[in-house]
């Protein structure tokens, strides 16, 4: 179980987003004396007026670590002096099919010149396997005159965050770490042992880089394989969702994966590509199954145009200035979190085709950059009837569907969560 009384330690962690607040109110929370560091001068802001950015840290929270004056958001570099532990947290896209590590290298310079012997820096960012040793280690050497392993300590420990699991936590999830020495594994597992109800060691650093790549290189080849079925599903005459109910019934060898309108947030469009480029620029050769995967769930945001499209074609209806209503513009139930969503891949292509497009979705405010031509809506009975057709894409819990199954004409549920005559299921 997790130390409640640890030995308070100044810690930084770098990037307060959707990995770097959670960790840096809990680290507050047990006790340490936490800097939240980041680039973004609003988000900043806003922290140091207790407001929350994750759906996994409530404001309360955040107000609490404020005025016990355990918490510390600043964009001042100057404000990393004396740290003990860093943690670095920041994003790690990609940019043309390639990984970018520069917000990693930006956290590098930032803690080099503060570096003191015995410190322990930990990289939690996802990244291809020898990225800590091979990219971290080189500029926090060369910068800061000192040794990994033997005069500071440096690991990874892979984030494991899923944004609005109220199941699986920081606390409660596993949390896996490494170092790139014995005494390195034993500062980074210390460490988290004060925050994490376990720890789970392992001995090389370039496997635990390994291991987030493969836990989500592993979701997204499952959900591409029903994705794909429920493509085909139709024109063999079968229901895939009765399928894969029938199948969830044996207790051994099935772990079930349901369809959808794609794949979104940080991990499932970014992750698998950064294995499958570091296999193919280290080997030559390519991770085809991984590759393939991508193919198929990066096709399904056109594949829900196109059935959309039939649909409308049945009832007399072009797509263009046909009035569609999309619920929910989050990629997962129950948050805000839009990054990489399918939804707004769908809605520009709707909207690209002429249709009248309309987003409801009660997590979302207006977010910065939507296509002009994508109008923000509600859902109630009267903008249901009124439209041509209602795709549900996220199913909220705060949705009403038996609003929708009421009201709608004509209804594609890509959620298998409605019925009835004027329902059509992916």
């Amino acid at each position: 179980m997790a130390d409640t009384s640890p030995e308070p330690l100044r810690t930084v962690i770098l990037g307060q987003g959707y990995v770097g607040l959670p960790l840096a109110i809990r680290a507050a929370q047990a006790g340490h004396q936490v800097v939240g560091f980041d680039t973004d001068a609003d988000r900043v802001k806003r922290l140091q007026a207790a407001e929350s950015l994750s759906p996994d840290v409530p404001a309360e929270q955040i107000a609490t670590a404020l005025t016990n004056g355990l918490y510390t958001p600043t964009t001042r570099p100057e404000d990393l002096t004396g740290f003990e532990v860093a943690v670095i947290a920041v994003p790690t896209p990609l940019r043309d099919g390639a990984p970018d590590l520069s917000a990693i290298e930006h956290a590098d310079q930032a803690l080099a010149p503060h570096l003191r012997p015995g410190c322990v820096i930990i990289l939690e960012s996802t990244t291809y396997p020898r990225t800590t040793d091979g990219v971290l280690r080189p500029v926090l050497e060369a910068a800061s005159g000192l040794r990994a392993g033997e005069e500071f300590h440096l690991g990874y420990s892979p984030e494991r965050i899923d944004p609005g699991n109220r199941t699986w936590t920081l606390r409660n999830t596993p949390k896996i770490v490494s170092g790139i020495d014995e005494a390195s594994l034993k500062a980074v597992g210390d460490f988290y042992r004060s925050l994490v109800d376990t720890v789970v060691e392992v001995a090389a650093v370039r496997d635990a880089e390994l291991a987030k790549l493969l836990e989500n290189t592993f979701r997204q080849v499952n959900i591409a394989l029903v994705n794909e079925l429920a493509v085909h599903a139709r024109h063999l005459g079968t229901d895939i969702w009765a399928a894969l109910d029938a199948a969830s019934t044996k207790p051994f060898g099935f772990m079930r994966f349901n369809p959808g309108p794609g794949v979104g947030g940080h991990c499932l469009p970014v992750d698998p590509t950064y294995l499958s480029w570091q296999v193919r620029r280290q080997t030559g050769r390519a991770l085809r199954l991984v590759e393939a995967a991508d193919e198929v769930n990066s096709a399904m945001p056109a594949y829900i145009v196109q059935r959309l499209t039939e649909a409308l074609n049945r009832k007399g209806l072009p797509v263009g200035g046909s009035r569609i209503l999309l619920l929910g513009m989050a990629y997962k139930p129950n948050t805000g979190d839009i990054r990489k969503s399918p939804t707004i891949t769908i809605a520009r292509l709707l909207a690209g085709h002429g249709a009248h497009v309309e987003i409801a979705d009660p997590h979302v405010d207006d977010p910065a950059g939507l296509d002009t031509r994508v109008h923000h809506s509600r859902l109630t009975s009267n903008t249901a009837a009124a439209c041509d057709a209602v795709v549900l894409l996220t199913d909220h819990d705060a949705f009403d569907l038996q609003l929708v199954e009421n009201h709608a004409p004509y209804v594609l549920d890509c959620r298998a969560r409605l019925s009835g005559a004027n329902v059509e299921r992916l």
